[in-house]
């Protein structure tokens, strides 16, 4: 009895150890998709492409055996026809390593049409690819797109064809563009997971301020951290900011409330999440507009009502839907934003109880107090000069640095 009794544990043992090894697909590098815009202020309008190749670079965190894209149609009203995709190691100016490129397919096909509404995942693609790999992913739209469902501030060139399918090798670009167009996830299948973190914000998480081409923003030092510390196993992280995003009203995309299970929960493999939001609920409900952002009147949401209680009702949604999930949530605390074109006396007042709150109730599993990185001590309701872009609202590659360098890595 007892002999069969060890056997039996050791057949449990080996089939735990081989469970824990099976390879599983986790997210590796994303991008909030938005749906089109009008031309408003200073803001142009959404684009749309026909019969155009799009070309687009993107730092991955963790690397894997495969690779598989997400792309998405989702605020489309008509088919999106993909007439070819390729992707490719490269470097951060699109330049493609030799014998690494590789065809896409869609359930085995070269092509593929994404009907109005909705994403699609492409077949696995052959191509092992290391942490922090760059990858050129090119995408050829054999009719017209209509309006782009677009992450607007990709803060990377996005190389645009003249008229064919330039997939394949390398093209003269007809036009540049920052956009992320139509491809809001890299995924990679990888045995060595330890965990994916999702940055979910605004325009400081989106990284507005830094270089571009320079992969600057805080997620993506807080990835070469993670990547350089190699403990446990790997750790995507994925920047799921969004310029002029909100906690509480629509505006720049989806309210954070109405985009949490689709940018943090639905992401695979994902264990931890950073909430770093808020200061364009504050801007946007006390702030003052004049001259060209005058325009931004008119994206205030009508029926919401913004204060410290409502931010702080809106941040508990965000805990117990992703505690409900199993997930580990960390809560930034809202950067300060004296000099900035919406700051106020009043905005300023809720954005300190807001403060208050998060590093004393205890109600996230962690506070990561960006507020006391990036202020002034000379003067707490401004930024420190070096840590901004010049705005006294998004960060300076400087900044970004101290934000993700002061994030403990015992947390993960």
């Amino acid at each position: 009895m007892l002999r069969r009794s060890m056997t039996c544990l050791a057949i449990l043992l080996t089939s735990l150890t081989a469970l824990a090894q099976e390879p599983a697909w986790i997210g590796s590098w994303g991008a909030s998709p938005l749906p089109p815009t009008q031309a408003a202020g200073p803001f142009p309008g959404t684009p749309s492409f026909a019969d155009q190749t799009l070309r687009q670079i993107v730092r991955l965190s963790a690397g894997g055996e495969q690779v598989r894209l997400r792309l998405t149609n989702e605020y489309g009203t008509q088919p999106l026809m993909i007439g070819a995709a390729r992707v490719a190691i490269a470097d951060g100016e699109g330049a493609i390593a030799a014998g690494t490129e590789r065809i896409v397919t869609f359930a085995g096909a070269p092509t593929a049409v994404l009907p109005a509404g909705t994403p699609l995942l492409t077949d696995p693609i052959d191509l092992a690819v290391d942490e922090l790999a760059t990858l050129s992913v090119s995408l050829y739209f054999s009719g017209d797109t209509g309006a782009c469902t677009c992450h607007a501030t990709g803060m990377q060139a996005t190389f645009v064809s003249a008229p064919g399918d330039h997939t394949a090798g390398t093209f003269a670009p007809a036009e540049t563009i920052q956009a992320r167009a139509f491809l809001s996830g890299v995924e990679v299948l990888t045995e060595d997971a330890a965990g994916v973190v999702v940055a979910f914000g605004d325009s400081i998480t989106d990284g507005i301020g830094s270089t571009p081409g320079a992969n600057r923003r805080w997620p993506d030092v807080l990835a070469e951290r993670l990547a350089a510390r190699r403990r446990g196993g790997a750790f995507g992280v994925i920047n799921h900011g969004i310029s002029g995003n909100r906690v509480l009203g629509d505006g720049a995309g989806e309210s954070a409330l109405a985009r949490f299970d689709r940018d943090v929960l639905s992401v695979p493999g994902v264990t931890h999440v950073i909430v770093f939001e808020g200061v364009n609920d504050l801007g946007f409900a006390f702030g003052r507009f004049e001259g060209p952002l005058a325009a931004l009147r008119n994206l205030m949401p009508p029926g919401i009502t913004v204060n410290a209680d409502t931010l702080i009702a809106g941040y508990r949604q965000l805990i117990a839907r992703a505690r409900g999930a199993g997930l580990t949530i960390y809560g930034a605390t809202i950067a300060p934003y004296e000099g900035a074109a919406y700051f106020s006396a009043e905005g300023e007042a809720a954005r300190q109880a807001v403060n208050a709150w998060m590093r004393d109730s205890g109600e996230f599993d962690a506070v990561l107090d960006f507020d006391a990185v990036l202020r002034d001590s000379a003067k707490p309701s401004q930024m420190r000069e070096g840590l901004h872009s010049g705005d006294f609202l998004h960060g300076s590659d400087l900044g970004y640095r101290a934000l993700a360098e002061a994030i403990d890595l015992s947390l993960f």
